[in-house]
C-alpha cells in the first residue's frame, strides 16, 4: 500500500534542572555556590531521505521524543545534553499542525533538514545568582519544558509527469506497460485508491517519474468522493497526460471528457489548468467504426489549442513510444520550479500562548508573577534584545497580565517580579 499519510505525536527534549549546591572542603567552612547547569533538551529535527518513497513506518509508531537534558551537578558540573532525534521522511513530505492544518514545514526542494521542535534550554545552577547581598543563593532554575505537538505528515508525490483522466480509461494499464510499476488493475469504477509511482526509461533520452493520480470524478474539487485526496497529488507535477477512452468503451464521449476533468483541475486550482498536457487517446485496438473517427475528432478539437494528441494502445503497446519519447523531450525545455509551502505555524511562538495559567500576589512592596508557562517564555525570549523585549510586552498584554497587575491595585513605580526577572511597572 503506498502510505501517503500519517498522523504522529511529537516531542523534544526538556532542558535539565540547574543545581543547587555549595562547596564543602576540608577548610572551607563557608565555600559558596557551584550548582551546575541542565543540559539542554535534544532537538526535533525531520530529515529528507532519498531511499523512502511512503510513510508506512509512522503508520506503526505514533509517539516520538528526543532525550531530555541531565540535570546539573556539584562542583558546577553541567549537565549531559539531551540527544536530538531525526525523523527521516521522503522528499515532499508536508508536516502540518495537527488541529489547525496549518504548514510547519514542507520537505521539498532545499528544505533536506529543519528542526521542528527546540530542545528545552537548560537551567541555571546556583552558581548564577550569587550576588554582593546574596551570598547564598538557594535558588536554581529550573530547565525549560518540552515542546509537543500532534502533527499531520501529507507526502505530495513527487513526480515529473501526472497520469490524469476519468476512472477506468486504462491509466493502470498505461503505467504497467511503460514504467516498473505494478498497479493494481481491475474494470470497477474508483480504480486505484493510492497514487502509483513508476520510472520511465527511454533508450538514449532522459526518463522521468510517472505518478498515476486516482481516478478523477466530476464534482472532485469540491470534495465529492475522494477528490480532494486525488488532486493534492497533482501540486508537485510538471506536465499531465490526460489519458481518455478514446473508443468510448463505456458510452461516454472523449471530448467531453477532457473538458470535464479539466473543468475540474481549473475548480480546484487555476493554476494546474495552465500546466502543459498531452493527450493519450487510449484503446484505439477498440475502435470499430469506420463513420467516425474518434482520433480525428480529438485532434480537431485540442491540437488548435496546443495541446498533442496521440493515439496508443495500451493492452498492445501502440504508439507508446512515440508518447514517451514527447513527453521526455517536452519535460527537458521547462524550467518549473516545484510548489514549496511556506511556513505557516511556528512552534516556539505559538505554543507560549496556550494556556497559560499564572498568579498574582503581592509580597510586601513587590508584585510576584509565576506560572509554568511564564517560565517557559522567559526561558525562549532574549530580553536583550530589542526583538525579544517588543514580544515580552506582547506578551503581558495579550495573556492578560497587564490587567491582572491592575487590578491587583499596582501603581507606576512599582516593582514586578517574574522568577529570576525582575522590573518597574511603568505604562
Amino acid at each position: 500500500m503506498f502510505a501517503d499519510r500519517a498522523k504522529i505525536f511529537i516531542r523534544s527534549g526538556k532542558g535539565g534542572d540547574g543545581h543547587c549546591s555549595f562547596r564543602r572542603e576540608l577548610y572551607v567552612p563557608n565555600g559558596g555556590p557551584d550548582g551546575g547547569d541542565g543540559g539542554r533538551g535534544g532537538d526535533l529535527i525531520f530529515e529528507v531521505d532519498e531511499g523512502l518513497n511512503t510513510l508506512i513506518d509512522y503508520r506503526h509508531k505514533r509517539k516520538y521524543a528526543a532525550g531530555d537534558g541531565e540535570e546539573g551537578g556539584k562542583r558546577k558540573c553541567h549537565g549531559k545534553d539531551g540527544k536530538d532525534l531525526v525523523l527521516r521522511v521522503p522528499e515532499g513530505t508536508v508536516i502540518k499542525e495537527s488541529k489547525t492544518g496549518k504548514v510547519i514545514a514542507d520537505m521539498s526542494g532545499d528544505n533536506r533538514r529543519q528542526i521542528v521542535l527546540k530542545g528545552g534550554k537548560g537551567g541555571l545552577g546556583n552558581q548564577h545568582f550569587a550576588t554582593a547581598t546574596m551570598q547564598v543563593p538557594k535558588y536554581a532554575q529550573p530547565g525549560q519544558p518540552a515542546m509537543e505537538l500532534e502533527v499531520n505528515l501529507e507526502l505530495k508525490v513527487i513526480a515529473d509527469v501526472g497520469l490524469i483522466g476519468f476512472p477506468n480509461v486504462g491509466k493502470s494499464t498505461f503505467l504497467s506497460r511503460v514504467t516498473n510499476a505494478q498497479p493494481k488493475i481491475a474494470n470497477y469504477h474508483f480504480t486505484t485508491l493510492n497514487p502509483n509511482l513508476g520510472v520511465v526509461d527511454l533508450d538514449g533520452a532522459k526518463g522521468f517519474v510517472v505518478a498515476d493520480i486516482p481516478g478523477l470524478i466530476e464534482g472532485a474539487s469540491e470534495g465529492v468522493g475522494l477528490g480532494h485526496e486525488f488532486l493534492r497529488h497533482i501540486e508537485r507535477t510538471k506536465m499531465m497526460i490526460h489519458v481518455v477512452d478514446a473508443a468510448g468503451t463505456e458510452g461516454r464521449d472523449p471530448v467531453d471528457d477532457i473538458y470535464k476533468i479539466n473543468a475540474e483541475l481549473q475548480a480546484y486550482n487555476p493554476e494546474f489548468a495552465k500546466r502543459p498536457q498531452v493527450i493519450a487517446a487510449n484503446k484505439t485496438d477498440l475502435i470499430y467504426s469506420e463513420d467516425d473517427d474518434p482520433i480525428q475528432r480529438l485532434k480537431e478539437e485540442f491540437e488548435p489549442q496546443g495541446i498533442k494528441v496521440f493515439p496508443i494502445s495500451g493492452v498492445s503497446g501502440q504508439g507508446l513510444k512515440e508518447l514517451l519519447y514527447y513527453v521526455s523531450e517536452q519535460i527537458q525545455t521547462m524550467d518549473v520550479p516545484p510548489i514549496v509551502f511556506e511556513q505557516e505555524f511556528f512552534p516556539e511562538d505559538e505554543l507560549i500562548y496556550e494556556e497559560l495559567p499564572y498568579t498574582v500576589e503581592k509580597e510586601k512592596d513587590v508584585y510576584v508573577v509565576e506560572g509554568p508557562k511564564i517560565e517557559k517564555m522567559l526561558g525562549y525570549t532574549n530580553l536583550d534584545s530589542e526583538k525579544g523585549f517588543a514580544f515580552f510586552q506582547k506578551f503581558l498584554k495579550e495573556t492578560g497580565i497587564l490587567d491582572k497587575l491592575e487590578e491587583a491595585g499596582i501603581q507606576e513605580g512599582d516593582t514586578v517580579k517574574m522568577y529570576g526577572l525582575q522590573f518597574d511597572y511603568y505604562k
